[in-house]
């Protein structure tokens, strides 16, 4: 592709809605392509007209790291960087020259959050010093799917550490092995989590996009807060092997990007099957609201006063698409989750972790067992605990087996209160395909002394009860409140991820919501 068709390529992917390419175009005029705000269609035709390269991408995300992340304003985002990623770009660029091209992940950096474990010269610590020297002789599945597809790993994102698995006054975005990350439209505002430099480094094109995981909001909230796209997939559709584990039975690894179709992509790759999509076929742009029936949630009773008008005008964009909204009422089982969650979660981590860390090469792991880990952290404590504790971890160090009755309990109240009588009783309700509310949103300011904002703090009760359920989610940029952003959650039914990322993207298309950054020294 020539220069001339590149533009023109460019020109219509911008007015399509497919990609942010006005930057990148005019910083290129310069000689040095920008890869700021550009989504991967644009990546991807700049790659093929010979405008740039997966080297060159790979140079321009360092140097916006090493200018703005590392140094200037120090998002701290990204925990590490690949050693061996530009030796991967130059043998991608080569098969490029030689007439293979992968597929629409070719040459595109990505960063993979730090509890996905990658074979190759980067640990994977979930944030914590006992695991600073863990390292894997295998990818996790969904990051050998990702390098087949011929995405390149540039490095690993900063998360809260331990998923925010560790304590109950938990700074999000905080890690013993990274710092704390910061918002990316304001650094003194809590960027969320606990996938929150997956969430940062996208919005601030410090990559192409990136994989968080999500517990429980992991993925969505850090998403709504930095004004990008996250997908929490159906539980099971995304192979949990090689992550450090929270709960099994919600984990799952998501991707971020600044457009919906970049999720879409990467979803593509990453599922075990199919994505479900609506019955208008699986082409996102073609793809109309006309008919679709959306169950529209109010919003939280902790949510910002100003979230009322984001959200009038995200349903009035739906509305004048065609799209049919029945406003629900939120059923009171809905908001009877928190404690068996937590009690299931306890048994789950203790369980899980304890497997996870008697795996790991005796060489590379500090601790072998939950308790080990709860050692270190006291052995460290100048290190590890110096912003907040491990009540979490030791609450959960004191529970049983699987078997007990108490987790059993658990597990039942679960079911009734987030599936049966939660989610799966307003889907039940008029032919709704599809639920929605708002995100929870402006960001809080960091607040190292008492951890992230105690209560509900307008996070939507359907996001946390498709965690729980195991229901897809995802959340869209919807606005800004006083320069700050909030998203749009959506939720659909399970193994209908494609019809969430159709309605996401028609959203999308009809708001036009998403604001940028402005990444500054």
């Amino acid at each position: 592709m020539d220069r001339r068709r590149f533009m023109q390529t460019v020109a219509t992917l911008a007015a399509t809605g497919a990609g942010a390419a006005s930057a990148s175009v005019a910083s290129n005029a310069g000689g040095k392509y920008s890869p700021v705000e550009a989504s991967f269609a644009v990546l991807a035709a700049a790659q093929a007209a010979g405008v740039t390269s997966a080297e060159g991408l790979v140079r321009a995300y360092l140097n916006r790291i090493e200018r703005y992340d590392h140094a200037g304003p120090a998002y701290r985002s990204v925990l590490a960087i690949s050693p061996d990623v530009l030796d991967a770009a130059r043998a991608l660029d080569a098969e490029r020259r030689a007439g293979r091209v992968r597929g629409p992940l070719h040459g595109l950096p990505l960063l993979i959050k730090d509890n996905i474990a990658t074979a190759d010269r980067m640990a994977t610590t979930a944030g914590s010093l006992a695991l600073a020297r863990a390292f894997h002789r295998q990818d996790a599945v969904l990051v050998a799917r990702l390098r087949a597809a011929g995405a390149l790993v540039l490095g690993k994102a900063n998360l809260s550490e331990w998923a925010n698995g560790r304590s109950t006054h938990s700074c999000s975005g905080w890690s013993g092995v990274g710092g704390q990350t910061r918002n990316a439209y304001d650094r003194q505002r809590n960027p969320s989590g606990s996938s929150a430099g997956s969430a940062v480094a996208t919005a601030a094109s410090f990559c192409a996009a990136a994989i968080g995981s999500e517990t429980d909001g992991s993925v969505l909230a850090p998403s709504s807060l930095n004004g990008v796209v996250g997908l929490k997939p159906t539980a099971g559709l995304v192979s949990g092997a090689g992550i450090v584990p929270l709960s099994p039975r919600q984990d799952t690894a998501g991707p971020i990007g600044r457009c919906v179709a970049d999720v879409a992509a990467l979803a593509t790759v990453i599922a075990d099957k199919p994505l479900g999509y609506g019955k208008q076929g699986a082409d996102l742009e073609a793809f109309r609201l006309q008919g679709v029936r959306i169950g529209a949630l109010p919003p939280s009773r902790g949510a910002h006063p100003e979230a009322a008008r984001v959200y009038g005008a995200a349903r009035a964009a739906l509305l004048a698409e065609g799209a049919v909204l029945i406003d629900l009422e939120l059923p009171q089982a809905l908001g009877e989750t928190d404690e068996a969650e937590n009690t299931a979660m306890q048994y789950e981590f203790k369980a899980a972790i304890d497997s996870y860390l008697a795996a790991l090469d005796p060489a590379f792991g500090a601790a072998r067992s939950l308790k080990q880990l709860i050692e270190f952290n006291r052995a460290h404590a100048r290190e590890e605990l110096a912003v907040f504790g491990q009540e979490v971890f030791e609450m959960a160090a004191a529970r049983g087996p699987l078997t007990d009755q108490l987790y059993l309990d658990a597990l039942q109240t679960l079911e009734r209160n987030a599936d049966r009588e939660g989610l799966a009783a307003l889907f039940a309700q008029q032919g709704v395909e599809v639920l929605i509310a708002p995100g929870s949103g402006p960001a809080d300011l960091i607040d190292a002394v008492w951890g992230d904002r105690p209560g509900d703090g307008g996070w939507p009760a359907i996001a946390s009860a498709a965690a729980i359920a195991g229901y897809p989610s995802l959340t869209v940029p919807a606005g800004m409140i006083r320069g700050l952003p909030i998203g749009l959650v959506l939720v659909a039914p399970r193994g209908r991820d494609g019809l969430l990322l159709q309605v996401g993207r028609a959203f999308e298309r009809a708001s036009g919501a998403r604001v940028a950054p402005v990444v500054s020294a």
